[in-house]
């Protein structure tokens, strides 16, 4: 007899597509209704948890696409230009085994991940109108989640770690090979519990959920999120590398004349502060899409979630190249002053100048 009754199979495939997307304007590009997402909080407790502007999704079904390599297709997107895919389908082998065979086959699988592309940018094209800021290259991210819904017999979360943790480490490892007693420990010790029969288990690349179907959806909506955020903050870090890299070129190789006018800082100080307002604007947004206020267990899973993927991290780089953004608008701005001040004198000696010849000439008396 089987030991898993009911699970799920989730693959995220997330594309950083656009710097904003017009929500309103995807219905009618798609020809036919959207569904809002919403986070339904896990605890009966009085909570505030929302989407500040609420991704809108819809089933691949509605734009001819109803099936992508045996996996039901959900496209969802966010506001601030992301795109994610997800792919789903029932695990019907009920053996902790077949699931570890699993992981080794979607993880990082490349066949899966280039359908979920090609598919998404046939989904981009047909968006193109609500599109703002089209990237010219598309980061992307992709998470398995392994969510058992209900077992032969009843377990709780502490049960399942004791009795099937070597199962779940190597399934979320995708490891064919043994795992060493440490690394499942690693494994194992990022996991989180609201009631004593529930479980998520989370890594850098994919998660394991043991909860019912409608916790278990709380539950991939914030893992889905968190991926959607990483994508962002990649994306403000690989363009902050890139400004700052131009900026530091041009500010070393000053025109000789730039010392009397300083047109190149004050240019270098409106291109600073302009990336500096467009950045610190979106990453602001971003951070701000969905509040969790009252749903302890929520914020708790978002961090671990989000611990695991290293959003902190992405998040710290950001920031501190927005403050040497700042450091470097102060700086230009006081170059640029320095450069009118010495126009200033020049034109004032200049002046002095020319009055003195014109007097000795006799022209000026």
């Amino acid at each position: 007899m089987p030991d898993i009754r009911s699970a799920q199979i989730y693959a995220f495939y997330l594309f950083d597509i656009a710097e904003t997307a017009n929500l309103g304007a995807i219905p009618d590009l798609i020809g036919g209704p959207t569904i809002p997402a919403r986070l339904v909080p896990k605890s009966p407790m009085p909570a505030y948890v929302q989407y500040d502007k609420p991704p809108i999704s819809f089933d691949g079904d509605l734009i001819g696409i109803p099936d992508i390599a045996g996996f039901r297709p959900r496209f969802r997107v966010y506001d601030y230009g992301v795109i994610s895919l997800a792919l789903s389908r029932p695990y019907d082998d009920g053996s902790w085994e077949g699931l570890v065979e699993l992981g080794q086959d979607l993880i990082e699988n490349e066949e899966l991940g280039r359908l979920a592309e090609v598919h998404c940018l046939a989904v981009v094209n047909r968006l193109g109108p609500a599109l703002s800021g089209l990237r010219q290259e598309f980061l992307s991210e992709d998470y398995l989640v392994f969510a058992v819904h209900e077992l032969e017999r009843p377990l709780q979360g502490d049960e399942i770690t004791e009795r099937h943790g070597d199962a779940i480490a190597a399934m979320l490892r995708g490891e064919r090979q043994r795992l060493s007693r440490q690394e499942i420990d690693t494994v194992l010790k990022h996991r989180i519990s609201y009631l004593a029969d529930d479980l998520a288990i989370a890594t850098w690349n994919a998660a394991f959920v043991y909860d019912t179907p409608a916790g278990a959806a709380a539950t991939l909506e914030i893992i889905e999120f968190a991926n959607s955020q990483l994508l962002e903050f990649r994306y403000y870090d690989q363009l902050l590398d890139q400004q700052l890299g131009l900026i530091y070129t041009a500010l070393q190789r000053p025109r000789w004349y730039d010392k009397w006018i300083g047109s190149k800082y004050s240019r270098a100080a409106r291109l600073v502060h302009s990336l500096f307002v467009d950045v610190n604007e979106l990453t602001d947004r971003t951070e701000n899409a969905l509040k969790f206020i009252g749903d302890i267990y929520a914020v708790r899973l978002f961090a671990l979630v989000g611990a695991r993927l290293g959003l902190d991290t992405w998040k710290a780089n950001v920031q501190a190249k927005l403050k040497t953004l700042d450091e470097i608008y102060g700086s230009t701005v006081d170059q640029s002053s320095i450069s009118r001040g010495h126009f200033l004198e020049l034109v004032v000696v200049l002046i002095l100048v020319l009055e003195l010849v014109l007097l000795l000439l006799g022209v000026m008396s």
